[in-house]
């Protein structure tokens, strides 16, 4: 017998369930399940990523320098002042490493991203869920939950899975209405795909107590490389800097991503063919009775009847071919989260969950 344990709260994460890619016995699946870019990435950074297969005896670069330097061009802010990491999972992680641990409360929304509450207790942390207002992060809730044991604030906005968003005025009231020993943290995975919006850049630059994190597995459809990154005030960015692994970020994921943010007509053409599907898809899911919240992402949280219903209809999508994103473990047992697809794949699915609708069932 054994004395062998992992830290405390390991034994309580439940492990993380991607979206699924396949069905048994279906051919020709739609994956509509991970929220990724169906046109996938640039060709200019598919170009790079191919050029540095003829560098992969060389180790990558330790500063990511030429990638923060594209991303402090493309964004408007201070390269030095960039965190580069394998996703904004990794600086998820990183934060809830350097800041959290055994005592400390992290504090999350009770629709929020799955990485929050991981991270803190892979960290011993006590995550602290607090409730949206009709799935819509709560200010007022998140500054009333807030004790002497917090230690970060995490909130995605827009938000997975919900779609929604707060607006920048009520980003700034949260940032200043926290204790003077908490981080806010602006996870910022689907900003572009917000028209006009910085992702909370411009609260980092005014505050000391802002960090935010974005993606490429996204917008820039690099998902398969996993890239991330995050902004913040120096003295963060040191500490986030003393724990990163020297070599977290391939040579090719590195100027796969950097050709990628510089490629900004790619970025708007995916942005505004997403909006254009996004809008499309939810007035047809709303003509089938199936109703949702105005999504600012690449996706559309479908909410039915019930459980019974919402599983009965995702069942319905798996034997046509069509894969999307069950959300019980978000508190959301009555939705599925529809990935917004390329112009075949939206008329697809909302074809297919007309047919489920008009059944009868």
């Amino acid at each position: 017998m054994t004395n062998i344990s992992p830290q405390p709260g390991i034994m309580q994460i439940e492990l993380y369930q991607g979206g699924a890619a396949h069905v048994d016995g279906v051919a020709n699946v739609v994956k509509l399940s991970s929220n990724e870019n169906p046109f996938g990435p640039s060709e200019e950074a598919k170009t790079a990523f191919r050029r540095a297969s003829y560098e992969l005896h060389r180790y990558p670069s330790t500063d990511h320098q030429a990638l923060r330097q594209a991303i402090g061009a493309v964004h408007g802010v201070e390269a030095d002042r960039v965190i580069c990491g394998v996703g904004s999972d990794e600086i998820i992680a990183f934060l809830c490493q350097a800041y959290a641990g055994p005592g400390a409360e992290v504090i999350h929304t009770e629709h929020g991203f799955a990485m929050y509450r991981i991270s803190a207790l892979a960290n011993g942390a006590t995550p602290v869920e607090v409730p949206e207002r009709e799935r819509v992060t709560d200010v007022d809730a998140i500054l009333s939950a807030c004790t002497a044991a917090t230690r970060l604030v995490f909130i995605a906005n827009p938000n997975n899975p919900t779609g929604t968003m707060i607006g920048e005025g009520e980003l700034a009231r949260l940032a200043d209405g926290l204790p003077d020993h908490v981080l806010l943290v602006i996870d910022g995975a689907y900003a572009e795909y917000v028209e006009g919006y910085d992702g909370g850049a411009s609260l980092v630059e005014a505050r000391d107590n802002v960090v935010m994190t974005r993606t490429f597995s996204k917008l820039y459809g690099l998902g398969g490389l996993r890239v991330g990154w995050g902004y913040g005030p120096a003295h963060v960015i040191d500490v986030l800097n003393r724990i990163r692994g020297p070599f977290n970020l391939s040579h090719a994921a590195q100027v796969a991503a950097e050709a990628a943010v510089r490629d900004t007509a790619w970025a708007e053409k995916c942005r505004d063919d997403n909006t254009r599907l996004r809008s499309w898809l939810a007035e047809a899911l709303a003509g089938h009775g199936v109703v949702s919240d105005t999504s600012m992402a690449n996706f559309i949280l479908a909410r039915f009847a019930d459980r019974t219903e919402a599983e009965a209809c995702d069942d319905y999508l798996k034997s046509q071919g069509l894969i999307v994103r069950r959300v019980g473990g978000y508190n959301l047992p009555q939705c599925l989260r529809i990935t917004v697809g390329d112009e075949s794949a939206c008329r697809r699915v909302a074809h297919a969950v007309g047919q489920f609708m008009g059944s009868g069932r």
